[in-house]
């Protein structure tokens, strides 16, 4: 089986060695890929020392990289890590286990279930921001997963040549997540331990910035997977706006025969016609979605018989 490691990376000169070596000691046999996402240090060099493939990608963001690496590379067994060297090496056996059994189209290495993201990260929002944010994919897309945000993943070919990346940042967890349990790929978690970065090494996350695209994301592709429930959502919510103000209106009626408050009378009208607007774009958009969902399926066939 061929397998690839990718590391995208933008500014890890101190730590891509580190993760170059351990990874090359734990799978001497696969290839390590690093994507430099236009680092001005001395990233690429470094890691084209310690034998890495080197490769370029000049669009800035994860979710480019990303893009890039899932087009570029072929392999039976794609494992993704940081380069900020969090992730310790030792675990990609069993992140890539699910994937050799063919028990899993994608295996997550777990943070936040044995307590070691909370307890190496002190940053207090970032705690905050991946509790909230597995509580919103969980509910709005029936899923049971722990940990959303985890840049340590491993998938199979069918995953990764099926996978429309869309987003360009550090959405694009999220949006693997999300697109996994909408379109009913096996999902594996594996609990990890996590580190923190060493000293001099920071974080190019942006905490508000990027929790606003990461959430944005969420609703985004909830509107695109599952139309019709958020368009009803809104449909529902101009009809109760409309009934509130139109009811007094329906009262004077009733008992003057004449409506005094015309502007009252119009704006309930347009809430109405609002209401059953969006419940028409719901129901158009939803089967659309399904027409969309059965190429899909017909096109992982495809793919399948190419991996086989």
């Amino acid at each position: 089986m061929k397998i690839a490691v990718l590391i995208p990376c933008y500014n890890e000169e101190l730590t891509i060695a580190s993760v170059i070596d351990a990874f090359k000691k734990e799978l001497p046999e696969a290839g390590i890929y690093v994507y430099d996402n236009n680092s001005n240090d001395r990233t690429a060099v470094i890691a084209a020392e310690h034998g890495a493939i080197v490769k370029k990608e000049i669009r800035q963001g994860k979710g480019n990289v990303v893009r890039s690496m899932f087009m570029d590379i072929d392999a039976d067994c794609y494992v993704m890590v940081d380069g900020d060297n969090t992730y310790p090496a030792e675990f990609v056996h069993s992140l890539i286990e699910p994937i050799i059994t063919e028990e899993a189209n994608m295996v997550i290495g777990d943070r936040l279930s044995n307590g070691t993201y909370s307890h190496e990260n002190k940053r207090v929002f970032h705690n905050l921001g991946n509790n909230l944010v597995r509580f919103l994919i969980n509910k709005l897309f029936h899923g049971k997963v722990n940990d959303i945000m985890t840049g340590y993943r491993s998938f199979d070919k069918q995953f990764v040549k099926s996978m429309p990346v869309l987003t360009s940042g550090f959405e694009i967890e999220t949006e693997m997540t999300i697109h996994a349990l909408d379109k009913r790929f096996l999902i594996k978690e594996i609990p990890i331990v996590y580190r923190d970065r060493p000293e001099g090494s920071f974080s190019k996350l942006n905490t508000f910035n990027d929790g606003m695209k990461v959430l944005s994301t969420i609703f985004t592709l909830f509107k695109d997977y599952k139309p019709l429930i958020f368009f009803g959502v809104w449909s529902l919510l101009f009809f109760l706006l409309g009934m509130i103000v139109g009811f007094p209106v329906l009262l004077e009626f009733a008992e003057y025969r004449f409506v005094y408050k015309v502007p009252s009378a119009v704006l309930a009208v347009g809430l109405v016609v609002l209401s059953t607007l969006s419940v028409c774009c719901g129901l158009i958009l939803d089967t659309v979605v399904k027409q969309n969902k059965r190429f899909y399926e017909l096109s992982l066939y495809g793919i399948k018989r190419n991996v086989s």
